[in-house]
Parts: C-alpha cells; structure tokens; sequence
C-alpha cells in the first residue's frame, strides 16, 4: 500500500512538472523549420511589415481629391428698405478646389515609390534576419558543442588523474606529477563551467531573435556539418542585390517627392456655385466664382530645395551602396574560400592531435611517456577539436553573409 502511495506521488510530481514546464526541454527545431516558424513572429519583422502598410495607406491617401466645401450666408439681418420690405438674402453655396500642375498625379507616383522603397527594405530586413538567424543558430550549436567537447576532456583529464594516482601508489610516478593531472582536470573543469554559460546566453539569444520566450534547450539539427559541403562562392556579387534594389528604390521616391514639392509651386483655382434668395422680392439668383491665391510670398521654393538635397542625398547612397556590394561580395567571399581552406587543414590537425594522445595514453599506461607529454596531448587535442568548431562556424558565417548580400535565405529549402 505504501509503495503504491509513493508511486502515485511521484508520478503526480512528474506530470505537473511537464504541465507547468512543458518547453524548456524543447531543442531549437532544424534552421529551416525555425526560419519559417520566425517569419510570422519575430518583432523585427513585424516592424518591417509595418511599415509597408503605413506606404500603402499614405499612397491610399495621396489618390484622394480635395474635398468640396458647402456654404450658407445670411446677409442684411433685420434690414428693412423705406417702405418696410426686408432686404435679407441667404445664399447657399457650394465650393471645389481644382488642383493645377500635376499635384495629384505626383503624388500617387510618389505614394507607389514609397511603397516600392518599403517593400524593398521589408525584403532586405528578411534576408538579414535570415541571415542573423543562421549566426545565432550556429553560435548556439557551436557553443553547445564546445561544452560537449568540455565535458569529453574533463572525463579524459580525470581518466588521467585515475592514471596517475594509480602509478603513485604502485611508485612508479611522483607525488607531484598527480598534483599536475589533478590541477590540469580542475582547469578544464572551470572551462567547462564558462562554456556551459556560453552556451545558455547563446540559446537564449537564439530564442530572443526567434520571437520566442521560451529557451531552447539545444540544438535541433546540425547547421556546422553542412560546411564542408558547402560551394564555392562567385567572384562578384548578383547585379541586384537587396542593397541595391532598397538604394534604388528610395531614389526613385526621393525623385518623385521633388516632382511633388515642385507642382506645388503653381497654385490651385477654387471655383464655386450659390443660390442666393432674396426676401423681400421672393426671387432666387444663381451666383458662381472663381478664386485662387497669389503666389506673391511662398512659392514652395523651401521645400523645393529641401527636397532637391535629399534628391541629392539619395543619389549619393545609391552610389555608395553600388561600391560596397562589391566591396562586401568580395569580402565574404574570400572568407568562405579561406574558410574551405581552414576547415580542411582543422580537420587534419584533428586527425594526427587524436593519434598522439591516444598513443600517449597507451605509452603512459605502460610507463613509457611521461605524464607531461600525455597531457600535452589531450591539451593539443582539445585545441585542434575547438579549432575544428571554429572553422566550420567561420565558413557557415560567411555563407550565412553571402546570403544577405544576395538576397536569398540561407541553409534553406
């Protein structure tokens, strides 16, 4: 009865903890399922979309025409003439403003260039998140690795001190050479509690960048194996690439904003039409008029120049951002050839660091090496590991930019 209350007891502390923490045990999903799921929720881009629908709505609103204004007068209020006849008129009008110069066709031209621009920038803000989410997700997977490398070379260095204790108390090694296994495991020891720290603020700035508040736990698929297999990339970059396209775009908007501050300059004619009644006749006449202001004090001509500068302004980052897509291209790309390079030379030193401590290991057992060069080994191993790691990030971090300067997603299907 007691084993079955304990039973009972423990199974309903283990389903309220799932209940209560049901997805702090979750790994991140593969990038490419994350990447899709970040899409809809990550606040960057929500921000972006945003302000496409603002252009949209502020193009909506530069189609709409003027507005007619209704009138009514009331004129000589209590007048009477000499024999007594009041002489009020009321008179009810109606007034249009007609725009002269193009206004309203500048504006929608200039309403659809904004759109255009935001458009272009929302498409650039997806490639950069894209590509900010492919780093954070191999930050986080190689953090967790080097913690697993960690622990893998704690277990080696306190195999080692197991070692060394042993062939102390058979007197075929000195105290003090114990003393350096155990102050060697005490020092990957404390390396691995950073790297287990890394490897939460890694996670947790992966699961920020997600949209998400819940904290991964791990990784869900590797992203770092796929560097070896990854091409190479070409020599210059795309001819339209998201810089350029955004560049481009807020050109040709600024254009059009000038061509709108322009048409502003010639002023607009308000005409109207009334019908007056006039009481003491009890007759009706009809009264139309024109209006339109004197461009004798403001002629736009401030706004013209303001918007002339950022004219001028536009052109010179679309020039700009012409010679840093071939400046950036030819960066990243000479990282990711590097990068081949450098994880091929890694994998090697990785190769020959695992022999050496393993004959080492087989030397000290039998009492042929000494303990100094046998944690030289297992040192030169975890190095050439943790060069490995580094290497594979490298070259998925440059393939990781190359998608952002191009405009494609990274690692995706």
């Amino acid at each position: 009865m007691l084993k079955r209350q304990r039973w009972f007891a423990a199974s309903a502390i283990v389903l309220v903890a799932c209940i209560v923490h049901p997805a702090f045990a979750d790994p991140a999903p593969p990038f490419p399922l994350l990447l899709r799921e970040a899409m809809t929720s990550a606040p960057r881009l929500a921000q972006s979309a945003a302000d496409v629908r603002v252009a949209q709505g502020m193009a909506e609103q530069a189609a709409a025409r003027p507005n007619p204004t209704l009138g009514f007068e009331a004129e000589n209020l209590a007048v009477h003439d000499n024999t007594g006849v009041a002489v009020r008129q009321d008179t009810l009008s109606i007034s249009q403003p007609l725009e002269l110069g193009g206004k309203r066709s500048a504006r929608v031209a200039a309403g659809r260039a904004d759109i255009d621009a935001a458009q272009a920038r929302l498409k650039q803000s997806q490639a950069a998140f894209a590509a900010d989410l492919a780093i954070a997700y191999a930050t986080a997977e190689t953090a967790t690795r080097k913690a697993d490398l960690l622990r893998e070379d704690l277990g080696r260095a306190q195999e080692d001190v197991r070692v060394a204790d042993a062939l102390v108390k058979a007197g075929r090694e000195a105290d003090g050479r114990a003393g350096q296994a155990r102050a060697a495991a005490s020092g990957t020891e404390a390396d691995l509690q950073a790297a287990e720290a890394d490897q939460a603020e890694a996670l947790s700035r992966l699961s920020s960048l997600a949209g998400t508040s819940v904290a991964f736990t791990g990784i869900g698929r590797s992203l770092l194996d796929v560097a070896q297999a990854l091409p190479n990339p070409a020599p210059e970059p795309p001819q339209d690439t998201p810089a350029l396209i955004v560049a481009r775009a807020e050109r040709e908007a600024a254009s059009r904003r000038t061509d709108v501050e322009r048409s502003r300059a010639m002023p607009d004619i308000t005409v109207s039409l009334a019908a007056r009644r006039y009481e003491g006749v009890g007759g009706t006449g009809i009264v139309a008029g024109a209006s339109v202001p004197l461009p004798l004090f403001d002629r736009n001509r401030g706004a013209v120049a303001a918007a002339n500068g950022q004219l001028a302004s536009a052109d010179a980052k679309l020039r700009a951002a012409e010679l840093d897509a071939q400046a950036d291209w030819r960066a990243a790309a000479s990282q990711a050839r590097a990068g081949q390079g450098r994880l091929k030379a890694a994998l090697e030193a990785q190769r020959v660091s695992d022999d050496s401590y393993r004959l080492n290991l087989i030397g000290y057992d039998a009492g042929r090496t000494p303990l100094i060069e046998l944690l030289a080994a297992r040192r030169a191993l975890t190095e050439a590991q943790t060069r490995v790691l580094e290497a594979r990030f490298a070259r998925v971090r440059a393939e990781a930019t190359l998608a952002r300067l191009a405009g494609r997603i990274p690692f995706g299907d």
